[in-house]
């Protein structure tokens, strides 16, 4: 699932925390996730940080560096997402794979308007079977009302944008999505999805190049993405002209 690390402005209100002296130690962007108050963004400002997020911030999402995680999880604290964040340069051509971004026999590609979030979530929930690096258990009514129904409707990330589009087959099923957001003036995929059981290996690829190239016609100079960091599909991103500029770590501070 590609959305959902560091998709906030950083030129939000940073708060900053202070040690007993008044000495800046961190500093972060506020908000909620996994229905918990989030330090996002998390810059270490002074000494001593480490001990301050966890006597300070007990039962938050903590987001930084992976050095940073890296600390905290070895004081205790539960990974919640360890993932880079890829972006595309839209303006160059050049730089993206050949191919028109044409669906493959057997199946079209269609603009998102044309299909309802209930057409995607059967494919949308198959997408991230057990095993699959960000599976996680979850009841599909509950996720669709919380999670599908408000990125789709722009309430999560941004404005579901007109060149996030759908695979569908022959029945005319969805079988595959790039769900794209605007973000900071950049198209952000807030998901990207393909049921591993009713669309062939490279479906997904496909898409996602008829997606850039919608971006693109309609004057997008970037698209990024967030990609789990075990997840073997960064390199299908890679191909398609995605590159890392980020990666951060999120944990849940006991």
């Amino acid at each position: 699932m590609p959305g959902l690390i560091g998709v906030r402005d950083s030129r939000q209100m940073r708060q900053i925390r202070a040690n007993a002296e008044g000495v800046p130690v961190i500093s972060f962007v506020e908000g909620v996730r996994e229905g918990r108050p989030w330090a996002d963004l998390v810059e270490v400002l002074g000494p001593e940080a480490d001990d301050l997020i966890m006597n300070e911030l007990s039962g938050w999402v903590v987001s930084g560096s992976t050095e940073l995680g890296e600390r905290l999880l070895a004081r205790g604290t539960r990974l919640v997402r360890h993932a880079h964040t890829m972006v595309c340069d839209l303006t160059d051509p050049g730089a993206w794979p050949a191919g028109s971004g044409d669906a493959p026999d057997g199946f079209a590609f269609l603009p998102v308007r044309e299909v309802t979030p209930e057409d995607i979530l059967p494919s949308w929930i198959a997408a991230y079977p057990p095993g699959h690096p960000d599976h996680h258990p979850r009841d599909s009514d509950k996720a669709f009302r919380e999670e599908l129904v408000p990125l789709m409707a722009g309430e999560i990330i941004g404005e579901l944008l007109r060149c996030s589009g759908v695979a569908v087959d022959e029945s005319g099923a969805v079988v595959a999505g790039v769900l794209v957001n605007r973000w900071n003036g950049m198209a952000w995929i807030g998901d990207v999805f393909r049921h591993p059981g009713k669309s062939p290996r490279g479906l997904g690829a496909s898409l996602l190049r008829f997606v850039q190239i919608r971006a693109a016609e309609d004057g997008f100079a970037e698209m990024g993405l967030a990609v789990t960091y075990t997840n073997p599909a960064k390199k299908v991103y890679a191909r398609l002209g995605f590159k890392i500029t980020n990666t951060a770590m999120s944990v849940i501070i006991p």
